[in-house]
This record gives C-alpha cells, sequence and structure tokens, in this order.
C-alpha cells in the first residue's frame, strides 16, 4: 500500500537542496511521490529528530536480514532479490521479544487498513533530455535515434523530454504537452496526426507500399525506379522526399515523359531525385539513343542482309 507521507533524509537523490522550511525535492522523487499519490516530508537538516524509530529499525534490518546473506554468491539481482524477499518474510513472521505477535501481524491489524491501494502501473524511474522541434513537428529522442511529435505550434521551441523504459513525455514550460509509447527503433517516427497541422497530415501516411502503389499507377518504370530509391537507405523513410519529389513530376509534364524519364534513369543506374530532374529539364526523355536500341526495330534498307545470306 501508500502512505500519507515519506520522511526521508535530505541526500541528493530526495532532496536537491535542503530547508528547514520549503526544500527543494528532487525532481524524479517528486514525481515518484505525485505517481503513488503521497507527500515527501523531509526529516529536519543537520539534527534531524523527526524518525529515531526508522533508524533503529534500519539496523535491526541489516542484522535480521542482509546478515545471514553475507556469505551466499548471487549472479544477478532478481536472485538477490529473492532471497532477500525470503528472509525478510522469516523476520517480520518472527514474534517480538517478550510479545505474542509479530510484526507482520502488527501490520495487518494497524497499519493497513491506514494505507492507500497502490496505482495499477509501477512506478518507473525516467530521465530526461532536451530538444528542438524541427519543421516536420518531431522531436528526436537521441539515445534512440527515434523521432516523436508533439503539437504543430510548438516547431522551433525548445522542449524537456522524459523517458522511461516505456514511454517519452515531452514538457513545455512545465506543461505536458505529448507523450508517446517508447520505439527503440532507429531513424522511425512516432506521430499522432492531432499534432500537425491540417495541411500536412497526409505526412503521417507516408509508406513504401504507398509511393509503390503511385508509381504502379503511372508505369511498371516509374515503380522500379521507386523500388530502387527505397531500397538504396538504410532505413525507407530517408528517401520518402525523393518519392515525392519524383512521383510530383507526374503532375507537371505528364505520366508518359516521367516514364521515359525513369526508363533512362534505370538505364543509367543513378537513383535520385536530381537524375530525374535533369533527364526532364534537358529533355532528354525523349531521345532515341543506342539505351533503347534492343526494342527498336530493324530499318528496311537493300544493303542489309539477313543471316541467311551468310549460309
Amino acid at each position: 500500500g501508500v502512505p500519507g507521507a515519506i520522511v526521508p533524509d535530505n541526500l541528493k537523490a530526495a532532496v536537491t537542496k535542503s530547508s528547514r522550511y520549503e526544500p527543494l525535492l528532487n525532481e524524479a522523487f517528486s514525481d515518484f511521490a505525485d505517481h503513488y499519490g503521497t507527500t515527501i516530508l523531509p526529516a529536519m537538516a543537520y539534527k534531524p529528530r523527526d524518525k529515531a524509530l526508522v533508524e533503529g529499525a534500519v539496523k535491526i534490518n541489516y542484522s535480521r536480514v542482509y546478515a545471514p546473506l553475507r556469505k551466499m554468491v548471487f549472479h544477478s539481482i532478481e536472485s538477490l532479490n529473492a532471497a532477500i524477499k525470503v528472509s525478510l518474510e522469516e523476520h517480520n513472521n518472527q514474534l517480538l521479544k517478550g510479545r505474542n505477535y509479530s510484526r507482520r501481524l502488527q501490520f495487518e491489524e494497524i497499519e493497513r487498513g491506514a494505507l492507500s491501494a497502490l496505482p495499477l502501473i509501477p512506478y518507473e524511474l525516467k530521465k530526461q533530455c532536451y530538444a528542438t522541434v524541427m519543421k516536420n513537428g518531431h522531436v528526436c529522442l537521441g539515445i534512440d535515434k527515434h523521432y516523436y511529435s508533439v503539437p504543430y505550434r510548438f516547431i522551433g521551441k525548445k522542449i524537456k523530454l522524459l523517458y522511461s523504459r516505456s514511454t517519452v513525455e515531452a514538457f513545455f514550460h512545465y506543461e505536458r504537452i505529448a507523450i508517446h509509447k517508447r520505439i527503440k527503433s532507429p531513424y522511425n517516427y512516432s506521430t499522432d496526426k492531432d499534432h500537425m497541422a491540417t495541411s500536412h497530415r497526409f505526412v503521417a501516411e507516408w509508406t513504401p507500399e504507398k509511393f509503390l502503389g503511385w508509381a504502379s499507377s503511372i508505369h511498371e518504370d516509374v515503380r522500379l525506379y521507386i523500388l530502387k530509391i527505397l531500397e538504396r537507405k538504410q532505413h525507407p523513410e530517408q528517401a520518402y522526399k525523393s518519392c515525392i519529389g519524383i512521383l510530383s513530376f507526374s503532375r507537371k509534364v505528364g505520366n508518359e515523359r516521367l516514364q521515359m524519364a525513369c526508363r533512362r534513369a534505370l538505364g543509367y543506374g543513378i537513383y535520385n531525385y536530381k537524375t530525374i530532374q535533369s533527364i526532364l529539364e534537358n529533355k532528354m526523355d525523349s531521345y532515341q539513343d543506342n539505351l533503347f536500341a534492343d526494342e527498336l526495330p530493324m530499318p528496311s534498307h537493300e544493303n542489309i542482309r539477313g543471316e541467311d545470306y551468310y549460309q
């Protein structure tokens, strides 16, 4: 259960700056207290007299719980915790000296009813970093190299990211503006469409399949060229802007010219937006040179003789 208040010492993990009247709590510890719905009341600094019973209990726990384990060897934190749990249960169930009850019995009869229920989700320790919102409305969590969306009105702003094992939260001036499930997938995007301006929401729907489908509706040569561009990038998302630029030529010059430009670029073995742009600007898509010689019909001429002539 959760107690109504926690009284810690003034260690840095709990109190950033001690004060008799207004101590400044460690941000992570304060977040821990908020999660469990309890209050932090640090002991008096320098001359603490708030928890003498606790100090005595710590000494007893060291001798009764930890001391029996001192000669044992553990190879993981899980095995150590399991051994501590067994030792702690034995300690709590042991009758107090000169009493007919144990610590466990006292807890069940007196203390349990005063505790609040634990939240369904355990607290996860959070780390923090700062990032600037990019023009596409996303911020990068550097440790994972993954991008998360925030509302578009924060573009260009510096925000704070709090991340745990399972979530990533974005804050601006102490206000939480976004929360995402943490994804450890480099160079990918986690996007909430509600964060994006109406004119930009289509970007969130970009996928390799969508680009290939669009290209197929123009011509197979265009589809093959877009496929080559997507395949050449370690992460397909890095090629999305190139694909958009190439496919948009269909509206500017027509499907036939774009198809011929892609066909010529496939022959060159060069796969990028600038190649298609150069071919179209220089009208190279209309050239009929030896690039397509194997597909042109043999012209009729009296000096051209077939293979039968030489037999």
